[in-house]
């Protein structure tokens, strides 16, 4: 079995797959980050619509229009729960695009709703 994208070191079906594919809610808002991450490699725009807040969910992500992505990896540095329904993860994740190494530094907010961890936005940290 290959490891979650996640980089877990994890099987998907033990890590974020329950997740994404079963409707389980993530426990934690470092679980839920992963499995944004991970939905964003398997290109999930249902599951990334889903776990955004309303309030800050984009019109459309534009997924399916935006140049092929290839994922190269996840580093979670930081996270921190601030109170009992907001939290904070801070990480880097990579990629390549049409040859180009990127990565995407950024420190993540969450809240949570009813018992589900929810993306609202972040900041992202220059290089």
């Amino acid at each position: 079995m290959s490891s979650c994208p996640c980089g877990s070191q994890t099987p998907y079906t033990a890590c974020c797959g329950p997740y994404i594919d079963g409707g389980v809610a993530a426990p934690t808002a470092e679980a839920l980050m992963r499995s944004r991450y991970t939905a964003f490699t398997l290109g999930n725009e249902a599951y990334l619509r889903a776990t955004w807040h309303p309030d800050f969910l984009p019109a459309d992500l534009h997924l399916a229009d935006d140049p092929p992505i290839k994922w190269l990896g996840l580093e979670v540095k930081r996270h921190q729960q601030q109170d009992v329904e907001h939290a904070i993860v801070e990480f880097v994740a990579r990629n390549k695009i049409g040859g180009r190494a990127h990565r995407l530094h950024e420190t993540s907010r969450f809240v949570l709703i009813d018992g589900r961890w929810l993306y609202t936005d972040g900041d992202i940290h220059p290089r």
